[in-house]
Protein backbone atom coordinates (compact mmCIF):
# COMPACT_ATOMS: atom_id res chain seq x y z
CA UNK A 1 0.00 0.00 0.00
CA UNK A 2 1.29 3.42 -1.09
CA UNK A 3 2.10 6.33 1.98
CA UNK A 4 -0.96 7.99 0.52
CA UNK A 5 -3.50 5.48 0.61
CA UNK A 6 -2.25 4.76 4.03
CA UNK A 7 -2.70 8.37 5.49
CA UNK A 8 -6.18 8.08 3.68
CA UNK A 9 -6.84 4.66 5.39
CA UNK A 10 -6.32 6.21 8.64
CA UNK A 11 -8.50 9.37 8.07
CA UNK A 12 -11.53 6.98 6.81
CA UNK A 13 -10.98 5.20 10.44
CA UNK A 14 -10.89 7.79 12.39
CA UNK A 15 -13.88 9.45 10.85
CA UNK A 16 -15.61 5.76 11.01
CA UNK A 17 -17.73 6.54 13.27
CA UNK A 18 -18.87 10.11 11.93
CA UNK A 19 -20.10 8.44 9.22
CA UNK A 20 -22.09 6.09 10.53
CA UNK A 21 -25.70 6.50 9.22
CA UNK A 22 -28.19 7.34 11.91
CA UNK A 23 -30.93 5.56 13.41
CA UNK A 24 -34.25 7.78 14.25
CA UNK A 25 -35.88 5.11 16.80
CA UNK A 26 -34.70 3.34 19.55
CA UNK A 27 -36.17 -0.57 18.87
CA UNK A 28 -33.61 -0.38 15.99
CA UNK A 29 -31.37 -1.00 17.87
CA UNK A 30 -32.65 -4.33 18.13
CA UNK A 31 -31.65 -5.12 14.11
CA UNK A 32 -28.32 -7.06 13.41
CA UNK A 33 -28.01 -5.00 10.19
CA UNK A 34 -27.65 -1.47 11.62
CA UNK A 35 -24.51 -2.15 13.75
CA UNK A 36 -20.96 -2.32 11.81
CA UNK A 37 -17.77 -3.58 13.25
CA UNK A 38 -15.43 -1.00 15.01
CA UNK A 39 -12.11 -0.01 13.16
CA UNK A 40 -9.24 -2.84 14.36
CA UNK A 41 -6.92 -0.43 15.12
CA UNK A 42 -8.88 1.52 17.46
CA UNK A 43 -8.90 1.04 21.21
CA UNK A 44 -11.61 0.69 24.02
CA UNK A 45 -11.51 2.71 27.31
CA UNK A 46 -13.04 1.37 30.36
CA UNK A 47 -13.77 3.71 33.36
CA UNK A 48 -14.88 2.55 36.50
CA UNK A 49 -14.59 3.52 40.67
CA UNK A 50 -13.84 1.15 42.74
CA UNK A 51 -15.53 -0.18 45.81
CA UNK A 52 -18.63 2.86 44.46
CA UNK A 53 -20.94 0.37 46.33
CA UNK A 54 -19.08 1.55 50.12
CA UNK A 55 -19.14 5.98 48.03
CA UNK A 56 -22.82 5.30 47.47
CA UNK A 57 -23.79 3.99 50.87
CA UNK A 58 -22.08 6.76 52.37
CA UNK A 59 -23.99 9.32 50.47
CA UNK A 60 -21.61 10.35 47.75
CA UNK A 61 -23.47 9.04 44.14
CA UNK A 62 -23.41 12.18 43.00
CA UNK A 63 -19.35 12.38 43.32
CA UNK A 64 -19.26 8.92 42.13
CA UNK A 65 -21.75 9.80 39.35
CA UNK A 66 -19.45 13.07 38.47
CA UNK A 67 -16.16 11.17 38.19
CA UNK A 68 -17.76 8.80 35.45
CA UNK A 69 -18.86 11.90 33.29
CA UNK A 70 -15.03 13.60 34.16
CA UNK A 71 -13.39 10.58 32.51
CA UNK A 72 -15.90 10.95 29.14
CA UNK A 73 -15.21 14.97 29.02
CA UNK A 74 -11.47 14.92 29.37
CA UNK A 75 -11.49 12.00 26.09
CA UNK A 76 -14.13 14.54 24.19
CA UNK A 77 -11.96 17.72 24.51
CA UNK A 78 -9.21 15.57 23.55
CA UNK A 79 -10.23 14.49 20.12
CA UNK A 80 -11.45 17.89 19.57
CA UNK A 81 -14.70 18.48 16.86
CA UNK A 82 -13.81 14.30 15.77
CA UNK A 83 -16.89 11.93 16.94
CA UNK A 84 -16.53 9.54 18.80
CA UNK A 85 -18.45 7.06 20.59
CA UNK A 86 -18.90 6.73 24.40
CA UNK A 87 -21.69 5.33 26.82
CA UNK A 88 -21.99 7.03 30.56
CA UNK A 89 -22.19 3.58 32.95
CA UNK A 90 -23.43 5.72 36.49
CA UNK A 91 -20.45 5.10 38.31
CA UNK A 92 -17.83 4.81 34.92
CA UNK A 93 -17.78 4.95 31.26
CA UNK A 94 -16.76 3.48 28.42
CA UNK A 95 -15.50 5.18 25.31
CA UNK A 96 -13.54 4.06 21.89
CA UNK A 97 -10.88 6.23 20.12
CA UNK A 98 -8.52 6.38 17.15
CA UNK A 99 -4.94 4.76 17.82
CA UNK A 100 -3.17 8.11 17.40
CA UNK A 101 -4.96 9.72 20.64
CA UNK A 102 -3.78 6.98 23.19
CA UNK A 103 -1.15 8.32 24.36
CA UNK A 104 -2.40 11.84 25.10
CA UNK A 105 -5.55 9.66 26.69
CA UNK A 106 -2.98 8.01 28.95
CA UNK A 107 -2.22 11.65 30.48
CA UNK A 108 -5.72 12.57 30.50
CA UNK A 109 -6.80 9.65 32.30
CA UNK A 110 -4.17 10.13 34.65
CA UNK A 111 -5.29 13.43 35.56
CA UNK A 112 -8.99 12.42 36.02
CA UNK A 113 -7.35 9.08 38.54
CA UNK A 114 -5.24 11.79 40.19
CA UNK A 115 -8.28 14.56 40.99
CA UNK A 116 -10.50 11.19 42.38
CA UNK A 117 -8.03 10.25 45.20
CA UNK A 118 -6.72 13.77 45.92
CA UNK A 119 -9.61 15.93 45.62
CA UNK A 120 -12.40 12.85 46.70
CA UNK A 121 -10.56 10.42 48.36
CA UNK A 122 -12.38 7.54 45.27
CA UNK A 123 -10.27 5.22 43.51
CA UNK A 124 -11.00 5.72 39.43
CA UNK A 125 -9.77 2.47 37.87
CA UNK A 126 -9.22 3.52 34.50
CA UNK A 127 -8.03 0.47 30.95
CA UNK A 128 -7.02 1.33 27.65
CA UNK A 129 -7.63 -2.38 26.00
CA UNK A 130 -6.84 -2.11 22.21
CA UNK A 131 -9.80 -3.75 19.96
CA UNK A 132 -7.35 -6.39 18.68
CA UNK A 133 -7.23 -7.64 22.23
CA UNK A 134 -10.62 -7.82 22.31
CA UNK A 135 -11.86 -9.49 19.06
CA UNK A 136 -10.23 -12.40 19.30
CA UNK A 137 -12.84 -13.69 21.81
CA UNK A 138 -16.08 -10.87 21.23
CA UNK A 139 -17.28 -8.49 18.61
CA UNK A 140 -17.76 -5.05 19.23
CA UNK A 141 -20.36 -3.33 16.78
CA UNK A 142 -21.74 -0.12 17.05
CA UNK A 143 -24.39 1.88 15.81
CA UNK A 144 -25.63 5.54 16.52
CA UNK A 145 -29.20 6.61 17.50
CA UNK A 146 -30.65 10.68 17.35
CA UNK A 147 -31.40 11.30 20.29
CA UNK A 148 -31.87 14.72 20.13
CA UNK A 149 -30.64 17.67 17.51
CA UNK A 150 -27.64 18.32 19.52
CA UNK A 151 -27.23 14.85 20.81
CA UNK A 152 -26.68 11.21 18.84
CA UNK A 153 -26.03 8.11 20.77
CA UNK A 154 -23.35 5.31 20.81
CA UNK A 155 -25.07 1.83 20.89
CA UNK A 156 -22.92 -0.85 21.86
CA UNK A 157 -22.87 -5.03 20.97
CA UNK A 158 -21.63 -7.83 20.57
CA UNK A 159 -20.19 -8.64 24.38
CA UNK A 160 -16.28 -6.64 23.89
CA UNK A 161 -16.98 -4.21 26.40
CA UNK A 162 -18.06 -6.46 29.09
CA UNK A 163 -15.17 -8.09 28.39
CA UNK A 164 -12.86 -4.99 28.52
CA UNK A 165 -14.11 -4.14 31.79
CA UNK A 166 -14.15 -7.45 33.01
CA UNK A 167 -10.21 -7.43 31.77
CA UNK A 168 -9.61 -3.63 33.30
CA UNK A 169 -11.05 -4.85 36.87
CA UNK A 170 -9.45 -8.30 36.98
CA UNK A 171 -6.42 -7.98 39.35
CA UNK A 172 -4.80 -10.14 36.85
CA UNK A 173 -4.79 -8.25 33.88
CA UNK A 174 -5.68 -4.56 35.18
CA UNK A 175 -2.08 -3.61 34.57
CA UNK A 176 -1.50 -4.79 31.82
CA UNK A 177 -4.06 -2.01 30.18
CA UNK A 178 -3.85 0.85 32.80
CA UNK A 179 -1.70 3.94 31.79
CA UNK A 180 2.17 3.49 32.66
CA UNK A 181 2.88 7.39 33.13
CA UNK A 182 3.32 8.95 35.85
CA UNK A 183 0.54 11.00 37.40
CA UNK A 184 3.40 14.11 37.12
CA UNK A 185 2.61 13.76 33.63
CA UNK A 186 -1.14 13.62 34.11
CA UNK A 187 -2.79 17.06 31.85
CA UNK A 188 -6.71 17.17 31.62
CA UNK A 189 -9.35 19.67 30.32
CA UNK A 190 -12.43 19.32 31.71
CA UNK A 191 -14.22 22.33 29.78
CA UNK A 192 -17.81 21.61 29.15
CA UNK A 193 -18.34 19.63 32.54
CA UNK A 194 -21.41 20.81 34.80
CA UNK A 195 -23.28 19.74 37.63
CA UNK A 196 -25.94 22.47 38.52
CA UNK A 197 -29.22 21.56 38.76
CA UNK A 198 -31.06 20.35 41.54
CA UNK A 199 -31.72 16.62 42.05
CA UNK A 200 -34.82 16.04 39.52
CA UNK A 201 -37.77 14.66 41.98
CA UNK A 202 -40.26 12.29 40.19
CA UNK A 203 -43.14 13.37 38.24
CA UNK A 204 -44.83 10.24 39.52
CA UNK A 205 -44.26 7.86 42.15
CA UNK A 206 -40.95 6.59 41.87
CA UNK A 207 -37.72 6.44 39.70
CA UNK A 208 -36.76 3.48 37.65
CA UNK A 209 -32.57 2.98 37.22
CA UNK A 210 -32.82 -0.45 35.29
CA UNK A 211 -30.56 -2.77 33.61
CA UNK A 212 -31.51 -5.81 31.22
CA UNK A 213 -28.99 -8.51 29.83
CA UNK A 214 -31.04 -11.10 27.79
CA UNK A 215 -28.88 -14.44 27.69
CA UNK A 216 -30.28 -16.06 24.85
CA UNK A 217 -27.94 -18.66 22.84
CA UNK A 218 -27.93 -17.15 19.46
CA UNK A 219 -28.39 -13.39 17.91
CA UNK A 220 -31.05 -13.49 16.79
CA UNK A 221 -33.10 -14.78 19.78
CA UNK A 222 -30.97 -12.08 21.54
CA UNK A 223 -32.58 -9.39 19.40
CA UNK A 224 -35.67 -10.98 19.20
CA UNK A 225 -35.84 -11.03 23.33
CA UNK A 226 -34.58 -7.32 23.65
CA UNK A 227 -37.10 -6.10 20.80
CA UNK A 228 -39.92 -7.86 23.05
CA UNK A 229 -38.50 -6.25 26.30
CA UNK A 230 -38.59 -2.69 25.05
CA UNK A 231 -41.76 -2.75 23.30
CA UNK A 232 -43.20 -4.70 26.97
CA UNK A 233 -41.45 -1.65 28.52
CA UNK A 234 -43.10 0.63 25.92
CA UNK A 235 -46.88 -0.77 26.57
CA UNK A 236 -46.79 -0.42 30.55
CA UNK A 237 -44.88 3.03 31.16
CA UNK A 238 -46.20 4.95 27.38
CA UNK A 239 -44.31 5.32 23.99
CA UNK A 240 -44.42 9.62 24.81
CA UNK A 241 -42.90 11.65 27.00
CA UNK A 242 -44.85 9.92 30.06
CA UNK A 243 -42.06 7.76 31.40
CA UNK A 244 -38.95 10.58 31.25
CA UNK A 245 -37.38 11.23 33.76
CA UNK A 246 -36.36 14.63 33.42
CA UNK A 247 -39.28 17.17 32.41
CA UNK A 248 -39.11 21.03 32.13
CA UNK A 249 -41.32 21.66 34.89
CA UNK A 250 -39.21 19.42 37.19
CA UNK A 251 -35.78 21.00 36.37
CA UNK A 252 -34.52 23.55 38.89
CA UNK A 253 -31.11 25.31 38.85
CA UNK A 254 -28.98 24.80 42.17
CA UNK A 255 -27.79 27.26 44.12
CA UNK A 256 -26.76 25.73 47.39
CA UNK A 257 -23.26 24.55 47.98
CA UNK A 258 -23.63 21.01 48.90
CA UNK A 259 -25.40 20.66 45.47
CA UNK A 260 -22.10 23.17 43.64
CA UNK A 261 -19.61 21.80 45.60
CA UNK A 262 -18.75 18.39 43.28
CA UNK A 263 -18.32 20.66 40.45
CA UNK A 264 -16.20 23.09 42.10
CA UNK A 265 -13.97 20.35 43.25
CA UNK A 266 -13.23 19.56 39.67
CA UNK A 267 -11.98 22.89 38.69
CA UNK A 268 -10.42 24.15 41.73
CA UNK A 269 -8.55 20.98 42.88
CA UNK A 270 -5.77 21.27 45.10
CA UNK A 271 -6.18 25.21 44.59
CA UNK A 272 -7.25 26.11 48.60
CA UNK A 273 -10.75 27.45 50.30
CA UNK A 274 -10.49 30.20 49.03
CA UNK A 275 -10.46 29.75 45.20
CA UNK A 276 -13.29 26.86 45.70
CA UNK A 277 -15.36 29.93 47.51
CA UNK A 278 -14.48 31.83 44.33
CA UNK A 279 -15.52 29.59 41.82
CA UNK A 280 -18.09 28.04 43.65
CA UNK A 281 -19.73 31.82 43.58
CA UNK A 282 -18.93 32.34 40.61
CA UNK A 283 -21.08 29.61 39.07
CA UNK A 284 -24.23 30.88 41.80
CA UNK A 285 -23.95 33.83 39.94
CA UNK A 286 -24.15 32.38 36.72
CA UNK A 287 -26.57 30.32 37.72
CA UNK A 288 -28.77 33.39 38.60
CA UNK A 289 -28.26 34.87 35.43
CA UNK A 290 -29.28 31.51 33.31
CA UNK A 291 -32.43 31.73 35.90
CA UNK A 292 -33.51 35.17 34.84
CA UNK A 293 -32.74 34.91 31.16
CA UNK A 294 -34.99 31.37 31.21
CA UNK A 295 -37.60 32.91 33.63
CA UNK A 296 -38.34 35.78 31.47
CA UNK A 297 -37.61 34.10 27.74
CA UNK A 298 -34.47 36.61 26.78
CA UNK A 299 -33.18 36.30 23.52
CA UNK A 300 -29.21 36.80 23.31
CA UNK A 301 -28.58 36.57 19.60
CA UNK A 302 -30.86 34.20 18.02
CA UNK A 303 -31.49 31.76 21.02
CA UNK A 304 -34.15 31.97 23.35
CA UNK A 305 -33.38 31.15 26.52
CA UNK A 306 -37.04 30.09 27.57
CA UNK A 307 -36.59 26.77 25.38
CA UNK A 308 -33.39 26.00 27.28
CA UNK A 309 -34.89 23.49 29.43
CA UNK A 310 -36.53 21.62 26.55
CA UNK A 311 -33.33 21.78 25.05
CA UNK A 312 -31.64 20.07 27.91
CA UNK A 313 -34.40 17.72 28.52
CA UNK A 314 -34.44 16.55 24.80
CA UNK A 315 -30.31 15.63 25.25
CA UNK A 316 -30.61 13.18 27.83
CA UNK A 317 -29.35 9.97 27.95
CA UNK A 318 -32.01 8.40 29.87
CA UNK A 319 -32.32 4.84 27.86
CA UNK A 320 -29.37 3.42 25.89
CA UNK A 321 -27.31 -0.04 25.25
CA UNK A 322 -23.58 -1.11 25.77
CA UNK A 323 -24.30 -4.75 26.12
CA UNK A 324 -26.82 -4.07 28.46
CA UNK A 325 -30.07 -2.32 28.11
CA UNK A 326 -30.27 0.55 30.79
CA UNK A 327 -32.90 3.14 31.56
CA UNK A 328 -33.79 5.62 33.89
CA UNK A 329 -37.75 5.53 34.02
CA UNK A 330 -40.40 7.84 36.26
CA UNK A 331 -43.29 5.97 36.70
CA UNK A 332 -45.78 4.21 39.48
CA UNK A 333 -45.30 1.44 41.50
CA UNK A 334 -47.63 -0.80 39.68
CA UNK A 335 -46.09 -0.12 36.63
CA UNK A 336 -42.71 -1.23 37.77
CA UNK A 337 -44.57 -4.75 39.30
CA UNK A 338 -45.98 -5.40 36.17
CA UNK A 339 -42.65 -5.35 34.72
CA UNK A 340 -40.47 -6.90 37.64
CA UNK A 341 -43.38 -9.39 37.35
CA UNK A 342 -42.47 -9.86 33.00
CA UNK A 343 -38.77 -9.72 33.57
CA UNK A 344 -38.53 -12.13 36.46
CA UNK A 345 -40.74 -14.64 34.22
CA UNK A 346 -38.21 -14.13 32.20
CA UNK A 347 -35.44 -14.66 34.31
CA UNK A 348 -36.89 -18.02 35.69
CA UNK A 349 -37.18 -19.48 31.93
CA UNK A 350 -33.04 -18.72 31.92
CA UNK A 351 -33.72 -15.95 29.16
CA UNK A 352 -32.53 -12.62 30.64
CA UNK A 353 -30.74 -11.33 34.23
CA UNK A 354 -32.14 -7.60 35.33
CA UNK A 355 -31.56 -5.49 38.09
CA UNK A 356 -33.14 -2.28 39.26
CA UNK A 357 -33.23 0.55 41.69
CA UNK A 358 -35.89 2.56 43.25
CA UNK A 359 -35.55 6.35 43.99
CA UNK A 360 -37.60 9.28 44.51
CA UNK A 361 -35.45 11.16 42.25
CA UNK A 362 -32.84 11.36 39.13
CA UNK A 363 -29.36 13.23 39.11
CA UNK A 364 -28.49 14.41 35.83
CA UNK A 365 -24.65 15.38 35.08
CA UNK A 366 -24.50 17.54 32.12
CA UNK A 367 -21.40 17.89 29.12
CA UNK A 368 -22.39 21.26 27.44
CA UNK A 369 -19.99 22.55 25.08
CA UNK A 370 -22.76 24.87 23.03
CA UNK A 371 -26.35 26.43 24.71
CA UNK A 372 -27.84 26.00 21.56
CA UNK A 373 -26.07 23.03 20.30
CA UNK A 374 -23.82 20.13 21.01
CA UNK A 375 -24.22 18.45 24.77
CA UNK A 376 -24.99 15.95 26.72
CA UNK A 377 -27.24 15.24 29.86
CA UNK A 378 -26.39 12.09 32.12
CA UNK A 379 -29.15 10.91 34.05
CA UNK A 380 -29.17 8.42 36.81
CA UNK A 381 -31.08 7.78 39.48
CA UNK A 382 -30.33 9.00 42.78
CA UNK A 383 -28.89 6.95 46.08
CA UNK A 384 -27.10 4.09 43.83
CA UNK A 385 -29.00 3.96 40.73
CA UNK A 386 -27.31 1.70 38.18
CA UNK A 387 -24.92 0.69 40.27
CA UNK A 388 -27.32 -0.55 42.64
CA UNK A 389 -29.25 -2.00 39.99
CA UNK A 390 -25.66 -3.71 38.57
CA UNK A 391 -24.93 -4.94 41.81
CA UNK A 392 -28.66 -6.71 42.32
CA UNK A 393 -28.37 -8.10 38.39
CA UNK A 394 -25.19 -9.39 39.33
CA UNK A 395 -26.29 -11.26 42.30
CA UNK A 396 -29.08 -12.84 40.32
CA UNK A 397 -26.29 -14.44 37.78
CA UNK A 398 -24.75 -16.11 40.34
CA UNK A 399 -27.72 -17.71 40.97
Amino acid sequence: MSIQGSQQQNTDNEDFYANLPVLENFVDITHSENFYAVPKDWAVIITDIADSTKAIEAGRYKDVNLLGACSIIVILNLVGDLEIPFVFGGDGASLMIPPKFIPDAERALLAVQKMASEEFNLILRTGIVPLEVITSSYDVKIAKLRISDNYTQAIIRGGGISYATRLVKDKATTDLYSPKLNHKYAIADFSGLECRWQDIPTRHEEILSLIVQVTAPSQTQIDNLYREVINQIDRIYGQGTECHPVVTENLQLAFRGKNLLSETRVFEASQGWIKQTLYLWKIRMINLLGLLLMTFNIKTGNFNWGDYKQIVSEATDFKKFDDVLRMVISGRTKQRQKLTDYLEKKFQEGRLVYGFHISDRALMTCLVFERDGRQVHFVDGADGGYALAAKQMKELMKS
